[in-house]
């Protein structure tokens, strides 16, 4: 067993999906998916805000290698980071909506706290 869920996507498919989510979650501090995204895309989410409050060069690389835009990875660091810098962990919190019409997957709302 992996320590990750594999989505049911290919390896290249998932970790594009998660990028664009993680992107997504920075640029816009809240987001909607399902939960078993939203808990994928937390564990990249958390790992991105804890290398943004080291705040150093190798840093601010390393995230750039995740985050697809440049703007959101400056965001990153200069907004985001700053306000998590008390904080140990849990930078992010899912809230149930309910179910999906479609195919009553459980929807959420993945948030920065």
């Amino acid at each position: 067993m992996p320590g990750y869920r594999k989505l049911g996507r290919p390896t290249a498919h998932r970790n594009a999906m998660l990028r664009n989510i993680v992107t997504d979650l920075f640029r816009e501090g809240r987001i909607t998916t399902t939960d078993t995204r939203a808990k994928e895309a937390r564990r990249k989410a958390e790992k991105m805000i804890t290398l943004a409050k080291r705040g150093d060069l190798h840093a601010y690389r390393q995230v750039l290698t995740y985050i697809y835009d440049e703007d959101v990875a400056k965001k990153l660091f200069d907004e985001i980071a700053p306000r998590y810098a008390e904080r140990n962990g849990g930078y992010t919190r899912i809230l149930k909506l309910g179910p999906r019409q479609g195919d009553n997957a459980e929807v959420v709302f993945l948030e920065l706290v």
